[in-house]
């Protein structure tokens, strides 16, 4: 049997075993979800016609269209909280030191992780994308090459995060720990512009907001989804997408292929 015959084979049956630990205990990943899906519903209900007169909206809807491609991306991190939970539950439970001894592809396990972790992230953006179309946004100005370039910088950015998320797991001494470390990947959104524009915060932070990982991200996905001006952000997306990527993949075979805990 080939290497990559062998690889394919074993990192499908990590992936199933993850998604067999997501689908017998999905509280956590249901409690993850309903963070984004409460902040949907408290700021369109309880804030949205004062922050869209803020604004210069005319109604509720457009604070909801202004709303829900942020949420979108907090809805990411979010679910990659679980991933680091996971992750840690295996480093610190002996089951990686056992795999390590098993012959398979050592590089299996952590892709079960990922991948995984990715299609748990694109589950959860489309069940809160049906809310937020359930309310009243719409996106339909936007062209099917818009919607695929949407998806694909969605999965792109979820691929960034779930790395990141691993290597928190790995280095976690155990699962609260990594549940707290991985907490700035919901933190972030919400000192971006997921809830109100850059120009409407204190000078002194907005260079803060504005060149973290998610507020590019954030401006590139409206800019495609509402055709508002994308400018500087769609690279800037791009690269961040890129560079967590290559930290996490990096961080977490670093600490995967030390000894074992």
């Amino acid at each position: 049997m080939s290497t990559l015959t062998l690889a394919v084979r074993d990192t499908t049956t990590m992936l199933r075993r993850n998604l067999l630990h997501a689908r017998r205990y999905p509280s956590m990943t249901l409690n993850l979800l309903l963070t984004p899906i409460m902040l949907l519903l408290l700021f369109v209900y309880i804030f949205g016609d004062v922050m869209s007169a803020g604004m210069g909206g005319a109604d509720r809807s457009d604070y909801i269209a202004y709303l829900v491609p942020g949420l979108l991306l907090m809805t990411i991190g979010s679910t990659t909280i679980g991933t680091a939970v996971s992750v840690s539950n295996d480093m610190t439970e002996g089951i990686i030191a056992r795999f390590r001894t098993m012959a398979i592809h050592r590089g299996s396990v952590i892709t079960g992780h990922v991948i995984g972790s990715v299609l748990q992230s694109v589950v959860s953006v489309v069940l809160v994308g049906a809310v937020g179309a359930a309310i009243g946004f719409r996106s339909t100005d936007a062209t099917a090459l818009e919607w695929l370039a949407a998806l694909g910088l969605l999965a792109l950015f979820a691929l960034a995060l779930t790395w990141i998320a691993v290597g928190m797991g790995m280095v976690s001494p155990n699962a609260e720990a990594a549940g707290n470390n991985a907490m700035p990947l919901i933190f972030l959104p919400l000192i971006s512009s997921t809830f109100v524009p850059i120009d409407a915060m204190p000078g002194w932070f907005q260079p803060i907001a504005e060149y973290q990982p998610f507020t590019p991200a954030i401006e590139t996905l409206r800019g495609l989804l509402l055709g508002t001006e994308i400018g500087h952000n769609g690279w800037l997306a791009l690269a961040w997408c890129l560079a967590l990527t290559a930290l996490g993949y990096f961080w977490s075979k670093s600490v995967y292929n030390r000894d074992p805990k």
